[in-house]
């Protein structure tokens, strides 16, 4: 093979790995913009459900009535298009006392945890609500509609002790609202959980996410 062929032949051989590694350096550029592309339109898919979700989060309202018992009111408002909507109600302490140190000659965290800290429970038995009055099983509720719930005074914790303990318990909690967790579930969406603190003056609280 003469000098002359055997550069042709090279050459060849050059061009067709040029041709070769671009064509690899294409298809690998076109498969990453495919994949930005795919990335970028299930981001853009999120952020719609997620605004449409928040959109259709419940309107719920919530107040004490003062009966010949205490009882809790509920009120489903809209969205109506979500149809019948399942609530689970929860009773919130005044704040999270789980991650405080246990001092010596102080409660456990287990003890700490048998509490309601705060004004009202659930009436253990009744709606089937837990033996401390934490909370009661979902309900369903229409739009338009509301539910009752009994409730009960909360019980002071046992090391509230002395002739005054019960008054101190009480005083402490006198003016402070029932805080609340409402898990609102609804087939074939996410749940949404809603805050509420609701007064003891009687007037409706509004929720919130």
């Amino acid at each position: 093979m003469s000098i002359v062929d055997t550069s042709i032949a090279a050459a060849s051989a050059a061009f067709s790995g040029l041709a070769a590694w671009g064509a690899w350096k294409a298809s690998r550029e076109a498969n990453e913009a495919a994949l930005k592309a795919n990335e970028t339109a299930v981001s853009v898919a999120q952020i719609e459900r997620d605004r449409w979700h928040k959109e259709l989060t419940p309107q719920l309202r919530i107040k004490l009535q003062d009966e010949s018992d205490d009882v809790l009111y509920v009120r489903f408002d809209s969205p109506a298009m979500l149809g019948e909507l399942s609530i689970q109600l929860t009773v919130r302490d005044d704040f999270d006392r789980s991650r405080l140190p246990h001092l010596a000659g102080t409660p456990t965290p287990e003890q700490r945890a048998e509490v309601i800290w705060g004004p009202y429970r659930f009436r253990p038995g009744v709606n089937e609500a837990d033996a401390l009055g934490r909370s009661v099983p979902a309900y369903p509720l229409l739009p338009g509609d509301r539910h009752r719930l009994a409730l009960d005074p909360s019980l002071k914790p046992s090391w509230y002790e002395g002739a005054d303990g019960e008054q101190r318990w009480r005083s402490e909690y006198r003016t402070a609202p029932i805080r609340l967790w409402a898990t609102c579930t609804v087939p074939d969406h996410k749940p949404w959980k809603l805050a509420f603190a609701v007064p003891q003056d009687g007037s409706w609280a509004l929720g919130g996410a």
